[in-house]
């Protein structure tokens, strides 16, 4: 298996330039709207046409770092210079988000662009969920925070990179039954529909209709690892189903919710693809119930990336 590199040449080798890369940094065209840079850096890069682009050069040291952060995440590299490279100084993965809370960054071309993260528990142990790119170096940084027990992939899109960073730390591979021709060799496979403790209070809860085998993850009452079965959309501003891209069914997941959003409670939404979002749990208890009854009047349409609005 090849290994992804952390950093690349910034000129636009292989890549035809967007307008005004002459000015300095811009993204490159190869970039797949997948949001990241825009979660990242929102003040730095804005959607297009359905692409990323810079809305305007780092004017000071916070606005670099910020660059330097949406960089790193970028799954194809598209963020670029004619003539500079990126500082690896500046890569800051995993970069923390709460007491414990880490997104790794270095997303993956193998798994859609998705969002990983780590979870350090009370014991010192740390849970990876889902996968950034695979890279020896990357691996020993994300370790350096405790020793990494369980990997957990929230459905088939997620599993690339798995099972090598499964072997790398003596972990667990997590899967839903659903899912598990896409990850025959998971040491774990979670079955049925029943919510199940796959670590001291963490929780995953088996919500089919992204996929058959889609999974949430939710630890404390606090962090819900939603994978691709619902995220924080800024142009609604609220929690949302990726209507068009739901390769399974929309009326299953329906289902899926009706049944299980009454029992989930959590502050952080922490998406595979889209933004992520903190609110009270009270707050997030009641948006869960909305989307329950919102996505019970969906009916299947076509997967089709391009009408998708994050």
């Amino acid at each position: 298996m090849t290994t992804d590199p952390i950093t690349e040449p910034t000129a636009a080798t292989g890549a035809t330039a967007a307008t005004g890369a002459d000015d300095g940094w811009y993204v490159d065209d190869r970039c797949t709207n997948c949001d990241v840079v825009r979660q990242v850096a929102p003040d730095l890069f804005i959607e297009v046409g359905g692409r990323s682009e810079l809305h305007h050069q780092p004017r000071d040291e916070r606005e670099l770092a910020q660059l330097h952060a949406a960089a790193y995440a970028c799954h194809t590299r598209s963020v670029r210079h004619p003539s500079l490279r990126l500082d690896p100084a500046l890569d800051p993965y995993p970069m923390e988000l709460d007491d414990g809370l880490y997104f790794c960054g270095h997303n993956s071309t193998h798994t859609a662009a998705a969002n990983a993260y780590l979870l350090k528990r009370p014991s010192g142990q740390v849970l990876m969920i889902d996968t950034p790119r695979w890279n020896a170096e990357l691996a020993t940084r994300y370790e350096s925070l405790g020793p990494i027990t369980d990997v957990l992939l929230t459905h088939r899109d997620h599993v690339a990179h798995g099972r090598r960073y499964a072997d790398r730390y003596g972990a667990r591979l997590w899967i839903h039954e659903g899912d598990l021709d896409a990850a025959p060799d998971a040491d774990q496979v979670l079955r049925g529909l029943d919510p199940v403790e796959v670590a001291d209070g963490v929780i995953a809860h088996p919500l089919p209709g992204h996929t058959e085998g889609s999974v949430l993850y939710v630890a404390d009452d606090r962090y819900c690892f939603s994978g691709d079965s619902f995220y924080w959309c800024r142009t609604t501003d609220d929690i949302e189903v990726a209507e068009h891209v739901t390769w399974y069914s929309i009326e299953v997941l329906a289902a899926s919710l009706a049944r299980t959003a009454g029992r989930l409670r959590f502050e952080w939404l922490l998406a595979g693809h889209g933004d992520r979002r903190r609110l009270p749990a009270d707050e997030m208890s009641r948006r869960m119930r909305d989307l329950a009854v919102r996505t019970q009047k969906l009916r299947p349409q076509p997967v089709d990336f391009t009408v998708h609005r994050w």
